[in-house]
């Protein structure tokens, strides 16, 4: 196998998206479409990646980082001109170089893999990837002569009758002998409608030159669709979001309705999992066997344990243990670690706090920066009084506590193991361990006072 290189194309700025976000970075699945383009081509055994870039630069390098290298195209004058920018990394190398748009998030590195293969087995200068359309109105068109060799590429508008009438496309991606490639882009010229220089023309000069170029025939269209506007942003989702569910089916997941669960390229569930309607799962989640999510759910950067079940609720950026029950409409915020067994009830919030093994925080409550021990009980309406306009304070909770209904835990304060705190408590000082403490006026009850109200009034 010869050397490989790859060049991906990510300059545009995408004006028929109408957006401030720079088309490349529209995500897909969750994940910006340049770097699904990037991903793929990672696993190919790439001695080098230059990602061609220009409006959103920054944005783009931020994003990727150090995963390829940069060429900035100052001047957008064309997809030869875009290439020609890579010069400095290749030109003079042996070997093979592919281009890819980055707005195309729906190639495979198996189809990507095939068309390399393909162009190094058939010692060919040049290949271009291909597909077949029933309809190919707008699609360049790939003429090929007696010997099934690429003759041509014919824009639509330029195409004749009888060219026309052929049904295979070009998708822009291409494989080029490197040495070639950057020779001829010294020929390309820009003596055209939009005086720019276009990378299809390198196919010209090897056919000029008498060079092998060749055409290979992928079956998966849906794969070479770029995203120019947001009907073909969505459409690519919907495609994407196919495929990564029935990867996940296929893998031991129910997904019990597959057209409204919408789940990330890089979440990893294990086998007997089940995903209930209108649930989302993104970023780097991770989804231990026999969970049941949804319905209505939303997970992200979440790691949600063994036996767990999570009923429309929101957890993000969390980790919570086996056997643990969370909702309907809780909220677990970043930095939470919730324990095996633990109940979450409905109207939870739980934010950077440590609930360990088999507590309950039933319904109506938030904790917020505290430590919550073993078994213990917080009662309805329980607020962790954290803020005090400046600064955060922890509370601590330890094993076996019970705090009552309604009752204010101002931070920093620590219930001590065993310790009861009465309902309706505003709890200020630490409450012993085992003790019982109750912070609250004593009931007055005042005869008659609203008869004597109303004669006032």
């Amino acid at each position: 196998m010869s050397n490989r290189y790859a060049v991906v194309l990510a300059a545009g700025k995408g004006t028929r998206m109408k957006s401030k976000l720079y088309k490349v970075l529209h995500p897909v699945c969750g994940k910006p479409m340049v770097e699904h383009v990037v991903d793929q081509l990672s696993g190919l055994n790439l001695k080098e990646m230059i990602t061609i870039i220009g409006h959103g630069s920054d944005l783009v390098k931020e994003q990727l980082g150090e995963r390829t290298k940069y060429a900035l195209q100052e001047e957008q004058l064309g997809t030869g001109h875009a290439v020609q920018m890579a010069e400095s990394y290749l030109k003079g190398k042996e070997g093979t170089t592919i281009v890819v748009c980055g707005d195309t998030p729906l190639l495979t590195g198996d189809t990507l893999s095939e068309l390399m293969t393909f162009h190094e087995n058939e010692k060919a200068q040049v290949s271009v990837l291909t597909s077949k359309l029933d309809d190919p109105t707008g699609y360049g068109r790939v003429i090929r002569n007696e010997h099934n060799e690429v003759e041509k590429i014919v824009e639509h508008k330029d195409a004749s009758d009888e060219e026309l009438k052929v049904n295979e496309i070009n998708t822009g991606v291409y494989c080029f002998d490197n040495e070639l490639l950057f020779d001829a882009l010294d020929n390309v010229s820009n003596d055209n409608s939009q005086g720019e220089y276009y990378l299809p023309d390198v196919l010209s000069i090897a056919k000029e030159r008498g060079l092998k170029v060749v055409a290979y025939t992928t079956p998966n269209f849906e794969e070479t669709i770029g995203v120019n506007d947001r009907v073909a942003l969505a459409k690519a989702e919907r495609i994407m979001q196919r495929r990564i569910n029935e990867q996940h089916m296929r893998n031991g997941v129910s997904i019990i309705d597959f057209e409204n669960t919408y789940i990330g390229p890089e979440v990893e569930i294990e086998s007997d999992v089940t995903i209930e309607p209108g649930t989302k799962i993104s970023g780097n989640s991770v989804i231990k066997s026999d969970a049941i999510i949804g319905p209505n759910s939303e997970i992200k950067d979440s790691v949600i344990g063994e036996n767990t079940v999570v009923k429309q609720s929101v957890v993000a950026d969390s980790k919570v243990g086996q056997n643990v029950n969370i909702g309907p409409y809780a909220h677990i915020r970043p930095d939470s670690d919730i324990s095996n067994g633990v109940k979450i009830g409905n109207f939870v919030e739980v934010k950077k706090s440590v609930i360990d093994t088999n507590s309950k925080v039933s319904h109506l409550s938030y904790i917020g920066d505290a430590e919550v021990g073993k078994d213990a009980n917080i009662g309805c309406g329980t607020i962790t009084v954290n803020y005090d306009g400046t600064n955060k304070y922890k509370t601590v909770i330890e094993d076996e506590a019970f705090v009552g209904c309604n009752s204010n835990l101002v931070a920093p304060v620590t219930i001590k193991k065993g310790a009861y705190v009465a309902a309706g408590s505003t709890i200020t000082k630490d409450v012993p361990e085992k003790s019982l403490s109750i912070a609250r006026s004593r009931q007055e009850n005042k005869e008659g006072y609203v008869e004597r109200l109303k004669k006032r009034q």
